[in-house]
């Protein structure tokens, strides 16, 4: 042994030398090192592996989640499509589980990708692949550009350049183009009649606004994205400036105010087509509008046309009005022409359309049983009450009384899902003989309870909702046409809540009005199927030069358009 080994070996105690774990051979500690180091790489190699396990176990979770979240949203749609809303807050639940499905679908999507990247890092784990539902292909109107790979010139096997095409593969991929603007420039080229040196030119194009300089298409996208997208207008200027396109507010709200103007013809035919029916919805809701540095609270009226409860063939409209306040001289110079049924609720202010020898006809009340069942279901809300216990809050007290209104009430309404869409004959038919005798045992039962409950109690008061308007409510029994509820107004409604948490308020009584004219066209043109922008668009280039006897041809049900492009 050299003399510096033995040394270093003579100074390594007795004691350090039992204890120590490594070996004193050379080879022998190779051999040690490579051992640990296998185990640390089969360490590794297990830990990635029960990673990727785990990380497959957490995307199956996601998509076995995603999926119950998606089947149970089919499930409540193809409900409510069939027997309709059966709760009253059944629009707001699907809400909510679309939003829920959403996040499901995101988190599944992101857990895929994680187990994909995990088992890469493994040689004996598989990615976990989610089963997706078959895509629908893509609209055949979409234009496609094709994109050709340049083919091999040789066979990568072999080498060999004899190639023969066998056919083709083709992968779409969904792709869009920015929003593009252009300016048309129209030339109207002058000539002088040598003869008698008169200037001859074509006429000037026309604008829908006086020496305007927006096209049709434009002003369209930009009363729709107001008033039916609830994108204000400082928004859209934002917007259109980061596209390279400054346009100030002032100059786009010039641009709002005379289109709603040149729409007006087609406001005032929508509104005739609504007051010429025998029964209409009526509603309001609250718009806050500017006033004095301070906003008050406006209102926005809606009358809604729609025969289609009972098969009839007039299309459906929606007529829009604004005023100031609440006071009940608005819905009777709304319809102080107009005589028929009155669906609505119980609002006081209809209280003079219904006075008996009214001119120039009748006014007849239907009640909303929707709103009936709302103050008992409010009383009977199990779920929320449960709800509320679950997160330690204060519940409401459940009412027996009030679950057994609403039972009965469903009952009715369980009846008018079975006949919802066929003739009024058929439909009275079937209420005279199945609600009848539902609506006697309520009237005998309400009386029952009122009798039992104090005065002062929300029951009582529930009660006595119906027991003084029994006439009203006990109408639908005698006339096939009238529905059960206000639903057809309070869907209308809809757009205003979604538009107040965007635009805030109005400015002004005459933004008010002038959004009572716009809702009016978009929502009929919604209530028929139609594409609002774009039969805007088309009236917006049509309306000017068409002719006064024939503008109901530019109303949404006889709307038909025209297959070429719109210029300007």
């Amino acid at each position: 042994m050299p003399l510096r080994q033995r040394v270093e070996h003579d100074s390594i105690s007795p004691v350090e030398a039992a204890i120590s774990p490594l070996p004193d051979d050379v080879e022998a500690l190779k051999a040690l090192v490579a051992t640990m180091a296998r185990r640390a790489e089969e360490a590794e190699q297990n830990a990635a592996t029960a990673t990727a396990k785990l990380a497959n176990a957490m995307a199956h979770q996601s998509a076995i989640e995603a999926l119950i979240a998606h089947l149970k949203l089919q499930i409540a749609k193809l409900k409510r499509e069939q027997y309709g809303p059966s709760a009253e807050r059944s629009r707001r639940l699907l809400g909510q589980m679309e939003l829920q499905l959403e996040e499901l679908e995101a988190d599944a999507a992101e857990d895929d990708l994680i187990a994909e990247e995990a088992a890469a890092k493994t040689t004996t784990v598989t990615a976990f692949e989610r089963k997706r539902p078959a895509r629908k292909p893509f609209p055949e109107h979409l234009p496609r550009e094709r994109v050709v790979v340049p083919a091999p010139c040789s066979c990568p096997a072999c080498g060999g350049d004899r190639l023969s095409k066998l056919g083709e593969d083709v992968t779409e991929t969904l792709e869009v183009i920015p929003r593009s603007w252009k300016v048309i420039q129209t030339v109207r080229e002058k000539f002088a009649c040598r003869d008698c040196e008169k200037i001859a030119q074509a006429p000037a194009p026309f604008h829908v606004v006086p020496r305007g300089w927006a096209g049709p298409s434009f002003l369209a996208m930009l009363l729709f994205e107001k008033y039916g997208q609830h994108q204000p207008l400082n928004r859209q200027a934002e917007r259109f400036a980061r596209e390279g396109v400054p346009l100030s507010l002032s100059t786009l709200a010039d641009q709002v105010g005379a289109a709603a103007h040149a729409l007006m013809p087609i406001y005032k035919l929508i509104e005739a087509h609504v007051l010429a029916a025998d029964r209409i919805h009526g509603d309001d809701t609250t718009v806050p509008v500017m006033a004095k540095g301070k906003t008050d609270v406006a209102r926005l009226w809606v009358y809604v046309r729609d025969d289609r409860p009972f098969a009839g063939t007039d299309p459906p409209a929606a007529l829009f009005h604004y005023s100031r306040d609440r006071r009940g001289e608005h819905p009777q110079a709304h319809l102080a022409a107009w005589s028929g049924i009155l669906q609505a609720d119980a609002y006081g202010g209809y209280g003079e359309l219904y006075r008996e020898g009214r001119d120039p006809g009748p006014v007849l009340e239907a009640g909303c049983f929707a709103h009936a069942r709302r103050k008992f279901f409010e009383l009977a809300d199990v779920v929320s009450s449960a709800r509320k216990k679950s997160r330690g809050q204060r519940s409401a007290m459940i009412y027996p009384i009030a679950l057994e209104a609403v039972q009965r009430l469903d009952a009715l309404f369980d009846i008018e899902r079975g006949i919802n869409g066929k003739t009024p004959a058929e439909r009275l038919a079937v209420r005279r003989e199945l609600s009848a005798p539902l609506m006697a045992e309520l009237h005998t039962w309400l009386t029952e309870q009122v009798a039992k409950l104090s005065r002062g109690h929300d029951l009582t008061k529930a009660c006595f909702y119906m027991l003084k308007r029994w006439d009203a409510f006990t109408r639908f029994l005698d006339d096939g046409r009238i529905c059960l509820t206000n639903n057809a107004a309070e869907r209308a409604l809809r757009c205003i809540p979604l538009g107040r948490k965007a635009w805030l308020f109005c400015g002004s009584d005459r933004g008010g009005q002038r959004a009572a004219i716009i809702y009016t066209l978009i929502q009929t043109a919604r209530l028929n199927d139609v594409d609002p922008q774009a039969w805007l668009a088309d009236v917006l280039a049509r309306i000017a030069d068409h002719p006064a006897t024939r503008l109901d041809e530019l109303l949404p049900w006889n709307w038909a358009p025209r297959t070429a492009a719109i210029a300007a």
